[in-house]
């Protein structure tokens, strides 16, 4: 098991971001999607880039960045739907 795996799985907010990351979103899509604030989305995906859990497509963008899950990210989602 990944180190990161409880992490995610702790929080509701940061598996669903992960789930829903598939193909690439902005913080406000995600907010959309998952009906939450944007800022509870945004304070999430933090958490997540700074894990190396997913990855900013748009970096260079000051609004507007697109972020998708990596390969990391994907192992960790698959070890949470074996638990549940």
């Amino acid at each position: 098991m990944l180190k990161e795996t409880p992490f995610v799985n702790r929080s509701k907010i940061r598996s669903e971001i992960l789930k829903s990351l598939e193909k690439a979103k902005t913080p406000t899509q995600l907010s959309k999607i998952l009906n939450l604030h944007r800022s509870a989305i945004s304070r999430a995906i933090l958490e997540l880039e700074e894990k190396d859990i997913i990855r900013c497509l748009s970096p260079a963008e000051k609004r507007g960045r697109f972020y998708q899950i990596n390969k990391k990210g994907k192992e960790i989602l698959e070890e949470i739907e074996s638990l549940n």
